[in-house]
């Protein structure tokens, strides 16, 4: 037996016995619901027979067995809440194969090597991941709501299916076509082992049982249905403590059983693909992060996404020696072109990345509007800093800087005698002995809350995807997410302090782009950046800091001096 044979058939072996464990745990808990009713049966069969006289056995006889009717009632109610209940479907953007023919053509090609069931559909996520979901439940199947009927009471029939092939889309855009298909051939291999009726079944077990705990925690239920979806709820839990340790040992037993199959397709260029998945994931956190973020934050969302990680992954590479080499595969066939349409699939999934990173709405609207790459210069990044220098200046107002802090030149103020935003006018403040910088973090602080709280998008009730109909018809939230969004937040609540040091930052990008002569631009691994004679200046941020956490403003002036720029002009604010 070979080494690889050997790991497979382990693999299935091991997932199998603890699939029959977690169906031993269904079938234990059933013959404990039907126990009572067992015992009622007996003791009235024999009462009827004259083996059990009147009196006491008659008693005890019809309390057990009204006891049985209550135990079986409320597992019927269990049974059918753990089958009713919708199973967590992790957002994607669903991709037919008239959209990506190609596609389905390599998946299907891969799982005829492996010798394994071809995947039932393909979906698109915006993560660097890939996986095999069970969507078979009723629930998740398309036009699931318009058959339930206007009460949702008519349920639907499962239809038997091989799980739905989830590809992460930024490894669409930078994967070329061969390492595409090497990275996905351990997933698709996974379809083998799902396919046994002992795991799929175990796995409608626990994902039933997930499910109803999940639905024993929605808000706004009624207090009857809140008191039975609780009681189902700690069934599901008590039964759900009893099936993790073997469900994690299915899963890796799925996983090894998988891995094994697939080591004979492509194994080598595997390797070689895998690093490919580390710079991907690298990439793509530094794009979402601090490129998407800012312009998400400013009511504008990119696009072109997985577009823009081939661009940040290239910078990347010029940048670190370690990825050298790596942008060689460039000129290969990249595996967006077994995508019909990929900018309408872009579209999709950079609008659903914005939905479960950021909380924006699933279609666009006022506030809330799609922004091409070339735009984002003067789209977001001289926007953001313009309204976060405004910002500043209101802050400053409402503190009463003007009237006791010098702005350093005669024309500061306006005919109204109201003082004009000039940097001076910040640097002179924090500069100032005794300065109370805290106090002013604490304002912008407020001020940032206040605005995003105000210009927060809303979804239109009944609107629509911009990328409908154009990557298969697909709509970036055909799940319906519900509950606190984003689902995934990418960074942590920013601090006071660094609030007033992006502030200043973008005060002094303001004041150079209107009197040095310099412009807003992207980085594609640091977002925003100051172009200053065609060349990014990254090296503001530490005489800012100077500035804003010891108040000392020699460091921001010797910079501004070598720029060129005058803190006693007006800056235009937005």
């Amino acid at each position: 037996m070979s080494t690889t044979g050997s790991v497979e058939e382990l693999g299935a072996h091991a997932a199998r016995a603890r699939a029959v464990a977690l169906l031993r745990i269904r079938s234990r808990a059933t013959a404990l619901a039907i126990l009572p009713a067992a015992v009622a049966v007996v003791l009235l069969v024999a009462l009827g027979q004259g083996r059990l006289g009147p009196g006491v056995w008659s008693t005890v006889s019809w309390t057990v067995t009204a006891c049985a009717v209550v135990i079986l009632l409320l597992a019927a109610a269990v049974a059918v809440a753990v089958a009713r209940a919708r199973p967590a479907v992790s957002p994607t953007v669903p991709l037919t194969e008239a959209a990506a023919p190609d596609l389905y053509r390599l998946v299907r090609d891969l799982a005829d090597r492996l010798d394994v069931p071809a995947p039932s559909a393909i979906a698109l996520t915006p993560d660097c991941d890939s996986w095999l979901e069970d969507r078979t439940h009723p629930a998740a199947q398309p036009g699931a709501k318009d058959r339930a009927g206007p009460a949702g009471s008519r349920r639907g029939r499962r239809i038997p299916a091989a799980p739905v092939l989830v590809i992460g889309s930024p490894f669409l855009w930078w994967m070329r076509v061969a390492e595409l298909r090497a990275v996905l051939a351990p997933v698709v291999a996974g379809t083998g082992p799902s396919a046994h009726p002992d795991i799929a079944a175990a796995r409608r077990f626990v994902r039933g049982l997930d499910a109803a705990v999940a639905d024993a925690t929605v808000p706004g239920q009624g207090p009857v249905r809140r008191v039975s979806a609780a009681f189902v709820g700690w069934i599901a839990r008590v039964l759900l403590r009893g099936c993790h340790g073997h469900a994690a040992e299915m899963e890796r037993g799925v996983a090894a059983a998988a891995s094994g199959r697939a080591q004979e397709v492509d194994y080598g260029l595997r390797i070689a693909a895998q690093e490919q998945v580390g710079l991907a994931y690298a990439g793509w956190d530094r794009l979402l992060t601090r490129v998407a973020l800012p312009a998400w934050r400013m009511g504008r969302w990119p696009s072109r996404l997985d577009a823009g990680v081939v661009s940040a992954l290239t910078e990347l590479s010029r940048r670190d020696r370690l990825a050298e080499g790596f942008t060689s595969r460039l000129g290969e066939r990249p595996a967006c072109d077994l995508i019909e349409e990929p900018g309408a699939a872009d579209e999709a999934a950079s609008l659903l990345a914005a939905r479960l990173f950021h909380g924006g709405p699933a279609e666009a609207g006022p506030g809330w509007s799609p922004v091409d790459w070339q735009q984002y210069p003067d789209e977001v990044v001289d926007r953001k800093w313009r309204t976060e220098a405004s910002r500043l200046h209101r802050v400053l107002d409402a503190m009463g800087v003007a009237t006791s802090v010098p702005v350093g030149a005669p024309d500061a103020t306006g005919a109204d005698g109201s003082p004009m935003p000039t940097l001076a006018r910040v640097i002179d403040h924090l500069a100032a002995p005794g300065a109370d910088s805290e106090a002013l973090a604490a304002g912008i602080g407020a001020a940032v809350a206040r605005d995003e709280e105000k210009a927060a998008p809303r979804p239109r009730p009944g609107g629509s995807s911009p990328a409908d109909g154009a990557a298969s018809g697909a709509d970036p939230d055909p799940l319906g997410l519900s509950g606190p969004l984003p689902l995934f937040p990418l960074q942590p609540p920013r601090s006071g302090t660094e609030l007033l040091a992006d502030h200043v930052v973008a005060m002094v990008c303001c004041a150079a782009v209107d009197t040095a002569g310099a412009a807003p631009g992207l980085d594609w691994l640091d977002g925003p950046a100051l172009l200053v004679d065609g060349v990014r200046r990254p090296d503001l941020g530490v005489p800012v800091l100077s500035l804003v956490e010891d108040g000392d403003a020699d460091p921001l002036r010797s910079w501004l001096t070598a720029v060129g720029v005058r803190t006693d002009k007006p800056v235009r604010l937005g």
